[in-house]
């Protein structure tokens, strides 16, 4: 990737709502010049989209927990995530090396509510968890460095 467009990358990633003409400023472009770059981007894929950053508390969502899941039958199809794609609750689902198949984040309200998801993906999925939770977060989705 060219060094402009690193550039481009990293103050979008600080500020996704960055005027193109910030960006021209920012990097020495023009404006027309800018919008074409992050167009070209947007195309390869580099850019996947535009976000807006909910803090998970303010929305009620307080308790975040890791949930590790190992099939009981290792022999049956690997089919866990798309069993438990439809659970709101799962941020986000990381296939993983190591004893579980997979490690899901999370995020509910109440420890009671981790406890009814829990039984949820365990029967919609025929896996047996493995739960941490979440005591803080100092920080997290740090963008990868470009």
């Amino acid at each position: 990737m060219e060094e402009l467009d690193r550039q481009i990358v990293e103050l979008l990633v600080k500020d996704g709502r960055m005027s193109y003409t910030d960006l021209g400023k920012a990097t020495g472009l023009s404006t027309s010049a800018v919008h074409q770059r992050v167009r070209r981007l947007e195309q390869r894929g580099v850019i996947r989209g535009y976000a807006a950053v909910v803090d998970p508390e303010a929305v009620g969502l307080p308790l975040t927990a890791f949930i590790s899941v190992k099939p009981f039958d290792p022999s049956a199809p690997d089919d866990i995530a798309d069993r438990l794609a439809d659970i709101a609750e799962i941020e986000a689902c990381h296939s993983v090396a190591g004893e579980e198949n997979y490690i899901l984040k999370v995020r509910v309200a109440t420890p009671l509510e981790l406890e009814h998801l829990l039984t949820r993906i365990r029967s919609q999925s025929g896996v047996s968890t493995r739960t941490t939770v979440v005591l803080s977060t100092p920080y997290e989705s740090r963008p990868p460095r470009v």
